[in-house]
């Protein structure tokens, strides 16, 4: 893109910027930490100092010392909705936007809306409030982060389905983490303050074991840091070379994803544009790779979208000479690809033009990083 152009761009977003509300989000390692009672305790000195701040929505979890930090805040009402003949609630984002106060509080970020609202997500609910001027403060676990997907689940075994893109977090003008150490949160537990007595011992065994409970400390205090630099990059520009990563996959969905995941995690690290390319050879054409792999690839290009990337979709049967192309095209300084057991990495090796695009990115100063 020309100079004038990109700074043509540059500046109609500090406009949207300046229009836009500032978005503040509280991050705990787990459910229990503190993140709802700390916005009521946020809100009610707010409220104290005369700002017009309202509670949009909010999920106690019957939590008695939580639920008494409600009383004298102003609730905006929530939409009753009807799903599978049972009466349920979701924040009303029209009420929000027509009220129009000054901070409004979201809770639970990452949930994900009733059939028939507007926006499958909340997040997209309150991206939708912050376009419309409105301050939110809002939270979410650490688990419900798309890109750390995979080590949430080799570190509880579980695979968490309500998720979050990472260009979310970054959206956000503050991020705040609320700590605490294993055994004051397993106290909590134990205290009956985050779940049922019913709840306690099995919670104990998964989420709240002390091993898993560390590992997911380290993983929000990390992600909190890196915001934080984040942001520190933002404001304060420094004049290095832009880093640019790109993410090549193949037609094999599992590796793709991991590859997925763990570039975005990495351009989000570096604060940097990334790009994901999909090379389409005479063997991967539609007609003969299958439709549940056409399926893998068609997901795996929205969430690669959903973490950010600009998604570059090329036919050629010379997969090294597509890489080259694109490295070159879209000035990148990080080639990111899978460990080279994969399909991809074979192709890549058989191909003459391997040596020269070698030669290219060392001339470049180009990295390839092969991922695990």
């Amino acid at each position: 893109m020309p100079d004038k152009e990109q700074d043509a761009e540059h500046f109609l977003d500090l406009i949207r910027r300046s229009k836009r509300g500032k978005f503040k989000i509280y991050i705990g390692m787990s459910a229990g930490v503190g993140k709802t009672y700390r916005m009521l305790q946020e809100a009610h000195t707010l409220l104290r100092n005369g700002v017009d701040i309202k509670i949009g929505y909010i999920e106690t979890h019957n939590r008695q010392e939580t639920h008494a930090l409600i009383e004298g805040l102003p609730l905006i009402p929530r939409r009753k909705l009807f799903y599978k003949g049972k009466e349920l609630d979701e924040l009303d984002m029209q009420a929000v936007l027509n009220l129009h106060p000054e901070i409004v509080i979201i809770d639970e970020l990452a949930h994900t809306n009733i059939e028939g609202s507007k926006n499958e997500k909340r997040w997209q609910d309150v991206m939708d409030i912050l376009n419309a001027g409105i301050n939110v403060i809002s939270a979410v676990n650490i688990q419900h982060i798309e890109s750390l997907n995979e080590e949430i689940k080799d570190i509880t075994g579980i695979s968490v389905a309500e998720r979050i893109p990472d260009i979310v977090l970054s959206e956000a003008d503050e991020v705040v983490n609320i700590d605490l150490t294993a055994d004051e949160l397993v106290t909590r537990l134990k205290e009956g303050k985050i779940y049922t007595k019913d709840k306690i011992e099995i919670a104990l065994k998964n989420f709240f074991a002390s091993e898993k409970i560390l590992q997911l400390r380290e993983l929000a205090l990390k992600e909190v840091a890196s915001q934080v630099e984040r942001k520190i990059e933002t404001e304060i520009p420094r004049h290095l070379k832009a880093e640019r990563f790109l993410a090549c996959i193949s037609s094999n969905h599992e590796i793709a994803k991991k590859v997925i995941r763990k570039t975005a995690r990495l351009a989000s690290y570096y604060n940097s544009r990334w790009y994901l390319l999909y090379v389409q050879t005479p063997k991967e054409q539609g007609d003969k790779i299958g439709l549940a792999a056409q399926r893998h690839l068609i997901n795996n290009f929205k969430l690669a979208t959903e973490l950010g990337a600009e998604v570059i979709k090329i036919k050629n049967k010379n997969i090294a000479k597509a890489i080259f192309e694109a490295t070159a095209q879209k000035q990148i300084s990080t080639i990111c690809i899978g460990k080279p057991h994969l399909n991809l990495m074979n192709i890549i090796l058989k191909t003459a033009v391997f040596n020269q695009l070698l030669n290219k990115l060392a001339a470049s100063d180009i990295d390839i990083v092969i991922l695990s």
